[in-house]
């Protein structure tokens, strides 16, 4: 796959192409054609010999959710009678962009293929009783897929000691459509659904390919994140237990609401228009009717419409998978799951805020449409929480940007390697509200928690994810991304983050790592009474500048040189005051709502 689809299904920017290699086609490593036998289907694989596992795509693990399936429950698969071949990606679902985004963002609406509902599988010859990682992309709920996710060197990195599964759920109005109409005649967050599906799909079918279903840990990065926050939380918390541990990667909790409200009506409705059905008499049984494309066209259309970096189709209350607010939830601890690893990015504010706010203002505009229903006491009390810091004078967006320490000097308040005065105000902002602060809370629900900041210069959100599906990738450096692995690798199999002080080195003497007893990392456990936390960050290498707009500049640091750097923080107090700041959020939350 060309390295343009490859960052586009990464969430990442298209402008740093020229810092990534061109991965190997998988047809150049399939050299073996494994074949597993599932009951209702036979697929044929094949041996990726650079890393050592067979891999298994484009297995079905639903029925085609179309006709009569749409917005409808993920039904088993149909038996086919033949093998099929499993050595190529499966079609992408239909792609619905965000509101307002420059297409050098890659946040596009574009075409795919509703019959989607494929997942593939990364596991080690002769593997048996593996635990499993069940990895959920992100991308708004409505955008990329399983595409270009190798999962081969993550594997490869931690001696070929656990199975990979990488699914795709239905995106946009196919998963997220809500109304009276569509709970009436059909399903509420269909694609939530897709993901519980797969995993009870893992729980029946992974011992076929040497995975143990009782010891599954789900990941996911942004909405894949928020997927994963939701799954603990289905039923009330009291799913039947389908996985045991949880990554969540900067995870993205935006406004949910009941799935009657307001804001999702108004986009059913205009949904509705846009498809032709607005004046149907069955409404829900036109679009049931209607053809795809002019579905798709519709979803992309409504779900740009919105304010900057929005998407229209998210997941809502439904009174049955999702049934209160995820605050409230994860404050009640009412959740599946024994332990967590989360973690956020030191940039999360960029590219899905508006990057051109230069004035206070500008920076109180954005606060008033992003949360209509903050009082002027509300928004005062925002001000004050986000204030400039007393040991500097206020910033203006002509001044160098440069990134913070994190405990010291200035804050990500006003300061980052992207933006000063009014613009980093409104980055950070919305970084916190909307993805740091849901990785805080959601540790603090945990009985077994770890707590992890990506601090690599860029550090923009989706920035991590060439860190752990690294095939082809020549950042964040070869040392971090063999530390970072084997920190998910051990959590994944060990039930704990923590990996050897030679490990987080990696063979440089000049790295930088916090040492512990008996050779390992000091990382103790997040609690809300011990906001332990690490911050994984480099330094050294070659300063490359990148470009993706006139309004979004920044460096990214490339080999030789590059060394690890990562040090033990308070959470809490990080970036002067980060934990009081998520606090406070919590305390608005019914207003925001989430």
């Amino acid at each position: 796959m060309k390295i343009a689809s490859f960052l586009k299904t990464l969430g990442a920017f298209s402008s740093l192409n020229a810092v990534l290699a061109e991965p190997i086609t998988a047809a150049a490593r399939a050299v073996a054609s494994p074949v597993v036998d599932l009951g209702y289907s036979k697929y044929q694989g094949y041996l990726d010999s650079d890393y050592s596992v067979n891999v298994f795509k484009g297995i079905r693990y639903a029925a085609a959710p179309v006709g009569k399936l749409r917005w409808q429950a993920p039904q088993a698969p149909v038996k086919n009678t033949t093998t099929t071949s499993a050595a190529s990606d499966p079609p992408i679902c239909p792609q619905s962009g965000a509101a307002g985004t420059p297409p050098a963002y890659g946040f596009n609406s574009g075409p795919g293929d509703e019959d989607c509902l494929f997942l593939n599988v990364y596991a080690p010859p002769n593997a048996k009783n593996l635990p499993v990682f069940f990895w959920i992309h992100g991308g708004g709920y409505a955008l990329f897929s399983a595409q270009g996710l190798n999962a081969g060197p993550i594997i490869k990195e931690n001696g070929g000691n656990f199975i990979t599964v990488v699914i795709q759920y239905r995106l946009g109005a196919f998963g997220f459509l809500s109304s009276p109409d569509v709970k009436d005649s059909g399903t509420l967050n269909a694609g939530l659904l897709d993901i519980n599906f797969a995993l009870q799909w893992v729980q029946k079918y992974i011992q076929k390919f040497g995975g143990d279903p009782s010891r599954v840990t789900i990941g996911g990065e942004s909405a894949g994140a928020g997927a994963v926050v939701y799954q603990a939380l289905a039923y009330g918390g009291r799913d039947k237990t389908l996985f045991q541990n949880i990554i969540a990667a900067s995870p993205w909790i935006p406004s949910v609401y009941k799935y009657s409200d307001p804001v999702p009506s108004t986009h059913y409705k205009a949904f509705s228009k846009a498809a032709g059905c607005a004046s149907a008499k069955s409404i829900f049984q036109c679009l049931v009717k209607a053809d795809t494309a002019t579905l798709q066209n519709a979803s992309g259309t409504v779900s740009e419409s919105g304010a900057f970096g929005t998407f229209a189709f998210l997941p809502v209350i439904d009174g049955s998978f999702i049934q209160q607010r995820p605050t409230v939830q994860l404050a009640a601890k009412q959740l599946q799951g024994k332990r967590i690893l989360s973690g956020n990015n030191a940039n999360e504010g960029v590219p899905l805020s508006p990057p051109d706010v230069t004035t206070e203002q500008g920076f109180l505009d954005y606060v008033d449409t992003t949360w209509p229903s903050f009082t002027k006491s509300d928004v005062s009390s925002l001000q004050d929480e986000y204030a400039y810091a007393d040991d500097h004078s206020p910033l203006r967006s002509t001044d160098p940007v440069f990134d913070t320490l994190g405990d010291t000097g200035p804050t990500a308040v006003n300061q980052s390697g992207f933006a000063t005065g009014q613009q980093q105000r409104l980055f950070n902002v919305f970084a916190e509200s909307t993805f740091v602060c849901p990785s805080y809370w959601i540790a603090e629900a945990f009985p077994e928690a770890w707590k992890y900041q990506y601090s690599v210069v860029p550090a923009y959100h989706g920035a991590d994810l060439s860190a752990y599906w690294s095939d082809g990738a020549s950042v964040p450096g070869t040392s971090f991304i063999h530390a970072f692995q084997k920190i998910w690798g051990s959590f994944i199999t060990q039930n704990s983050p923590v990996i050897s002080v030679a490990d987080a080195k990696d063979g440089l003497a000049n790295a930088t790592v916090p040492a512990g007893g008996y050779g390992q990392i000091n990382w103790p456990r997040y609690t809300p009474q011990s906001p332990n936390m690490i911050s994984l960050n480099t330094t050294g290498g070659v300063v490359t500048p990148v470009v993706v707009t006139d309004h979004l500049k920044y460096n990214v640091l490339l080999e030789p040189g590059i060394t690890n750097w990562f040090k033990l923080v308070n959470a809490k107090s990080w970036e002067g005051g980060r934990g009081d700041r998520c606090n406070w959020w919590k305390s608005v939350a019914a207003k925001v709502p989430v």
